[in-house]
């Protein structure tokens, strides 16, 4: 496969929107490094499935190739708005399209103008590609999907980037444990509001750091379902499809809380 980076990536605007609260910065410096990383594989396209472009019929890829506009988040509309500026490959996505019949998928081309671009699309490229000439390809997460399908579409983007001779930088983008304050808090002292959960998620990132593949696939649908994880992890199945199904070991540049939830910033190493 011509991966020359991959990451996992959190898709909540907190740590965009307000820098400034130290448990949320943490997760912005992680994000920077992740980025530098990135940029130094110096890859020809990235690859993009974000948790929060949810779609419930086919499962849909972004065409239009340039997508500007300004989004504001339906649950922090009170931090301001996300700007954007996206390019788009879309040669490859339409090659990406046309490869999902022979897994049973039936995809759809997305190109028209002010189509809603998710807020994780939007947080993901800002720290990842800023700076950076990188188009993308940008797919959705199709609800009826389960991991092993999710698993099928990165493998059959990274084979079709394959075939137009492209090194790829594969990026899922999605959250870990799923509990959030019910209250108001005082943002300052954010922290993971539930304890196991919070074992739960730096059991997971340990073993993704140690590269045993065949753990992790035993130990993430019981992971998943306890502690509530985002669209059940299937970011986490795009890049393993999109890496061949293996890596050597990982590195978790950033971990802590969004608004009780759990948000991490990994990187695998091939």
């Amino acid at each position: 496969m011509p991966i020359a980076s991959a990451f996992l990536v959190p898709g909540t605007p907190l740590p965009l929107l307000r820098r400034d609260n130290p448990p949320w910065e943490a997760i912005a410096r992680g994000y920077e490094a992740a980025g530098q990383a990135l940029a130094a594989s110096k890859p020809d396209v990235a690859l993009i499935y974000s948790t929060q472009w949810i779609a419930v019929l086919d499962q849909l890829w972004q065409t239009r190739g340039r997508i500007q506009g300004s989004h504001v988040d339906e649950n922090w509309h009170e931090y301001g708005e996300l700007p954007f500026d996206i390019r788009v490959d879309t040669d490859l996505a339409k090659a990406c399209i046309a490869s999902t019949a022979q897994i049973g998928v039936r995809s759809r081309e997305v190109d028209y103008d002010a189509f809603p671009i998710d807020t994780g699309t939007i947080v993901a490229t800002h720290f990842l590609l800023q700076g950076l000439d990188i188009p993308v390809v940008l797919t959705s997460n199709n609800l009826y999907h389960d991991g092993q399908t999710t698993e099928s579409l990165g493998r059959l983007a990274a084979q079709a980037a394959d075939a137009q001779g492209k090194r790829i930088a594969v990026i899922g983008v999605g959250g870990l444990s799923g509990s959030s304050f019910r209250q108001d808090i005082d943002i300052a002292t954010d922290h993971i509001v539930n304890g196991d959960e919070d074992r739960a998620n730096r059991e997971m990132l340990a073993l993704l750091e140690r590269g045993d593949v065949a753990e992790v696939r035993q130990k993430a649908p019981d992971y998943a379902q306890s502690a509530r994880v985002d669209m059940g992890f299937k970011h986490l199945y795009w890049v393993l499809g999109a890496l061949g199904g293996q890596y050597r070991k990982a590195r978790t540049h950033a971990y802590g809380p969004a608004f009780g939830s759990g948000a991490a910033v990994v990187e695998f190493q091939h």
